[in-house]
């Protein structure tokens, strides 16, 4: 329509209140209409849009023209969470289709609002629990907030209360509690205010707790109680209440219990309310034996170790009606045999079925119902009895019969006493259960199995291989369904060696061979195979005849042969005489052909005759030429071969059909003497072993060879490791620095003592001289002979002077370890002389000395006296 001016008073701006509550006026304004809109308006002032978005806002009409905007309380006006302004489009249209349409803005001012409790005092009135005896401490942490983020003050009324509150919030306890003198509640109006006075109070509960030292009891007389099974958990059972003397206001301080072990009640620890938690079946064992259940409830006013008392309770279990009757097995299968006669009982379903409540009112059950395809040939006797039976007669064979062998039914079986499954079976529409019934209509063999023919005969060649396949038999049933029909070997088909030498398959009726057949031995076979569907069986005769093949190989004497000739034997000689015979059970003698197939070096040997015979001789064919090298070889191995050509029936010959026999031959050639001897001539055959290597077992010396070397050294490295330890065990002796490791033994002396004395002198070193061996410069005494290492620069001290008295010690040639000294030891004639010079006299044997060096001298008896030792400086 056209656009006009309708909405007196728009556009315009106007504010509201944070948190105005449904049905504020925000804006009043009118609509002005045409004098030709007779009706007024067509569509009332209405919010089409409004930016952002919001649903706070709606228009109410004043009556007539007059109309305000209201605030709809869905969503709350909120200054510090929602937009602080809202755009609102404003639309109305007359009857003749004028139209207008004009924003309201609206500002939402902001509202000092009361502070707020957060947490728990928010949603509840907290309660606080304080142990008589407690010190004084902090026992609860208020949490408020406001609004406007100013900081709040926190203050607690009554103040004569022995409580205070702090800057944050924080409550405490400003005494220790005494249960039996002070309240046992107080009642805390915790307010708190914000900088502009507004506030919010809530009140926190404080309870002190007792401690009790009174045993509660119980103030329920009722032990016996009696419930029906299949309770829902959650039912209760009994209120068990008690009370404890310490505190006969407070009976909430009481803890309940069940001491006995029991899966189907609990109990409410707070409360004392017995209920039901688990299955009660009362069908089910012990319950079905012993229907009552007996707990022991235990009350202590405390959750563990306070005082206590107990009480016994019984609860009876009723059956009810919650059981439907069960079939087990649900799906019955029986036999039934074809053309049995109507009436014939077959099963009785009241065997199968059960009921398993326990009262007997309850498990009573009927059979009804009885359906399926072919029903119409069986029968219920009775609904009471379950008992099934034919009422029809069903031949297999008949073409009328539809050619079901299994006939499936289906029985409802029925509870016949009201039933109460619902808290057990709550989808259960009717409580009945189904049973199946599958009836297998047993065929009865009525037919014998027929042969397709009344004999069979097949003709195979003697050299069919064993396994093979020479003919079928086959026979039917006319019995339905068709019987599976076996065939087997009854009578005949014996050897001497064998039971039976053919085989059929008795599933398929094949016949194979078993053995090898020999035309020679039997020409024909003549056995009886039967055929059986297990209850009647029929036979049929089969004759094999035996076709005559040249499958004998000629059989040679003998097979092998060992000859010795003479080098010098003359061309065309029988050799040795030698001859073989042959016999072969199904070729002429005169078939026979001879030749060598190997060995025959240089054509020496041959046969005569070569053919036609059944005996042969062996004739040397060519002299031996050693001397020439044309001949190498002294020891001939003959490979003979002897085939035959046909048979001995003339009339069946197979000439791509030959047999070959085989004979080894081996002949020895005795070169001549070199002695000519005047008696007839003669040779020796010497037989000699020796072991050869053969290539094929190269593997042995092998091992052989690396068996050794791998014990060689694990000897060598056990005879080091021996060495190793020998040496860390038994140093070698011998004298230290250069003496010899091994000294003429001789007889040892007892050693003497060596006495050190170490004695302080006042000694005066008046001498000096050089060292021959280091060329240092040393001090010496003229009379003592002490004797010290120079220092430069440094003048005559007293010093320490040791004194050795020592006997000569005698040894074994074993070394003395010396004193440490500058230098190592060196004997030289300087040092002797240097030695004498120094010494004021030498000292005999068993007297002590004074030696002119600060080590001890080594002195040995068996050598001449020589001062092998090195002077050092005192």
């Amino acid at each position: 329509g056209r656009r006009t001016q309708l909405l007196k008073g728009l556009p315009a701006t106007s504010t509201v209140e944070e948190n105005s509550a449904a049905g504020v006026s925000v804006y009043n304004f009118n609509v002005t209409v045409s004098p030709l809109a007779s009706e007024g308006v067509a569509i009332l002032p209405t919010i089409v849009n409004s930016n952002p978005l919001t649903e706070a806002f709606d228009i109410e009409s004043k009556g007539g023209l007059e109309f305000r905007v209201i605030t709809t309380g869905n969503p709350v006006l909120d200054y510090e969470t929602m937009p602080k302004s809202f755009d609102l489009q404003i639309f109305v249209e007359d009857t003749i289709g004028r139209s207008d349409l004009n924003i309201l803005t609206i500002q939402v001012t902001d509202k000092n609002e009361h502070p707020v409790f957060r947490g728990n005092m928010a949603v509840q009135t907290v309660t606080i629990y304080v142990l008589e005896g407690t010190p004084p401490e902090r026992i609860y942490q208020v949490d408020a907030a406001d609004p406007e983020n100013a900081k709040l003050k926190y203050s607690l009324l009554p103040a004569t209360m022995p409580f205070v509150i702090r800057e944050s919030g924080a409550i405490f306890s400003t005494k220790e509690f005494d249960y039996e003198k002070d309240p046992h509640c107080y009642f805390l109006n915790i307010t708190v205010t914000d900088p502009d006075g507004l506030n919010s109070t809530e009140t926190v509960n404080i309870n002190i707790i007792n401690t009790n030292d009174e045993r509660p009891y119980f103030t329920t007389t009722q032990s016996i109680y009696r419930i029906p099974e299949e309770q829902s958990p959650g039912t209760i059972v009994a209120n068990i209440t008690a009370k404890d003397p310490d505190d006969e206001d407070s009976p909430s301080r009481l803890f309940y219990s069940i001491q006995s072990s029991d899966r189907h009640f609990s109990i409410n620890p707070a409360t004392g309310v017995l209920q039901v938690t688990g299955r009660i079946d009362r069908d089910a064992l012990p319950l079905r034996l012993h229907p009552n259940i007996s707990l022991i409830v235990q009350v202590e006013d405390s959750p563990s170790s306070g005082p206590a008392r107990e009480m016994e309770i019984t609860i009876i279990i009723d059956d009810v009606n919650d059981n439907p009757p069960e079939c087990n097995p649900s799906a019955l299968r029986k036999e039934a045999n074809e053309n049995t006669t109507p009436g014939t009982f077959l099963v009785d379903l009241r065997n199968y079925c059960k009921d398993i409540d326990v009262d007997p009112s309850h498990n009573q059950f009927h059979f009804t119902g009885l359906s399926g395809f072919g029903s119409n040939n069986f029968a219920l006797e009775s609904a009471v009895s379950g008992r099934l039976v034919m009422t029809g007669t069903i031949d297999l064979e008949n073409p009328a019969n539809p050619g079901v062998e299994v006939y499936a039914l289906t029985v409802r079986v029925q509870d016949i006493a009201h039933p109460n499954y619902s808290s057990k079976y709550p989808f259960y529409v009717s409580f009945d259960n189904i049973i199946y019934v599958y009836i297998r209509i047993r065929p009865v063999n009525e037919f014998f199995p027929v042969f397709s023919n009344l004999s069979y005969v097949f003709s195979v060649s003697e050299i069919t291989k064993v396994g093979s396949s020479i003919g079928r038999v086959h026979a039917i049933d006319k019995d339905w369904p068709p019987n599976v029909i076996t065939y087997s070997i009854v009578a005949g088909a014996s050897t001497r060696d064998y039971t039976n030498i053919f085989w059929i398959s008795p599933t398929k009726g094949d016949v194979r061979i078993l053995d090898r057949l020999d035309y020679e031995t039997t020409q024909k076979h003549i056995f009886t195979v039967q055929a059986s569907d297990q209850e009647k069986s029929t036979t049929a005769s089969v004759t094999v005849n035996v076709l005559e093949v040249n499958d004998e190989e000629p059989v040679c004497s003998p097979s092998f042969y060992s000859l010795q000739i003479p080098v010098s034997l003359a061309v065309g000689t029988n050799i040795n005489g030698f001859r073989i015979e042959c016999q072969d059970r199904d070729s002429d003698p005169r078939s026979f052909r001879y030749f060598i197939n190997e060995g025959n070096e240089n054509s020496h040997f041959t046969f005569s005759p070569s053919a036609g015979s059944n005996t042969s001789r062996l004739i040397l064919a060519s002299r031996f030429d050693y001397e020439s090298g044309l001949d190498t070889n002294w020891i001939y191995s003959l490979h003979v071969h002897i085939t035959d050509d046909n048979l001995v029936s003339a009339g069946d010959k197979t000439p791509h059909l030959i047999k070959t026999g085989t004979v080894t031959l081996s002949i020895r050639v005795i070169p001549n003497p070199t002695t000519a001897t005047a008696t007839t001539p003669g040779f020796t055959v010497v037989a000699k072993r020796e072991n050869i290597y053969s290539p094929s077992a190269w593997y042995v010396p092998f091992v052989i060879t690396l068996g050794s070397l791998l014990l060689l050294g694990l000897l060598g490295y056990l005879g080091l490791l021996l060495l190793t330890w020998l040496r860390t065990r038994c140093p070698p002796a011998g004298k230290a620095r250069g003496t010899p490791l091994i000294n003429a033994p001789e007889k040892k002396k007892p050693k003497k003592e060596v006495v050190v004395t170490m004695t302080k002198l006042n000694t005066v070193f008046d001498g000096e001289a050089r060292d021959p061996v280091t060329g240092r410069m040393y001090e010496f005494n003229t009379r003592s002979g002490a004797r010290r290492w120079k220092k430069s620069n440094e003048p005559l001290q007293p010093m320490l002077a040791m004194q050795v008295t020592s006997s000569a010690t005698e040894n074994s040639g074993r070394g003395t370890d010396r004193a440490e000294a500058p230098s190592k030891i060196q004997p030289s004639e300087k040092m002797k002389e240097l030695t004498a010079a120094t010494k004021p006299a030498k000292p005999s044997a068993g007297q002590s000395e004074t030696p002119g060096q600060a080590g001890p001298r080594l002195q040995n008896k068996k050598e001449e006296s020589e001062d092998r030792g090195l002077s050092s400086p005192a």
